[in-house]
């Protein structure tokens, strides 16, 4: 298993906590960005920048995720491709994205862009808060509880 990162919008936090986990859990973690980023020096984390455009660095995610593979973003249709990879998707907020419930998180994606394309104000979503890193934590944490076990 690897973990890849939708580098450019993930909180500095959730970051922080794959670091962690990387270094714990001895597996590789690559951060994908349109822009240089800071990382700790670790033999299991290491960046990938590629151009700037719209959906580079997503494209580069699915062109290189495998089977297995777990990727952290909180872009939906990137999460549909890596599920069709037989990747696994994880959001910085703790969502797992999975062939039970992409389908719905797309429609209403498209529903509340076509609402934004109209001129109805939405918002965005709330801010990251504790809970929400806690989620991702122990959702993280899930995985590779999996993953390790799956490898003894």
């Amino acid at each position: 298993m690897k973990i890849w990162v939708d580098a450019d919008a993930c909180p500095a936090v959730i970051k922080e906590v794959l670091y962690r986990a990387a270094e714990r859990c001895q597996v590789a973690l690559t951060l994908v960005a349109n822009q240089p980023l800071r990382i700790p020096k670790s033999p299991f984390i290491s960046t990938l920048q590629v151009m700037k455009g719209f959906d580079v660095a997503d494209n580069e995610i699915v062109a290189r995720v495998a089977v297995g593979d777990l990727v952290i973003t909180s872009d939906i249709p990137l999460a549909a491709d890596v599920l069709q990879k037989g990747g696994k998707a994880l959001s910085p907020r703790g969502d797992a994205f999975t062939p039970d419930n992409i389908r719905a998180r797309l429609t209403m994606r498209d529903f509340m862009d076509t609402l934004r394309a109209s001129g109805i104000e939405s918002g965005g979503p709330a801010a990251l808060n504790q809970a929400d890193r806690q989620a991702f934590a122990n959702a993280l944490d899930k995985l590779l509880a999996q993953y390790q076990k799956s490898r003894t």
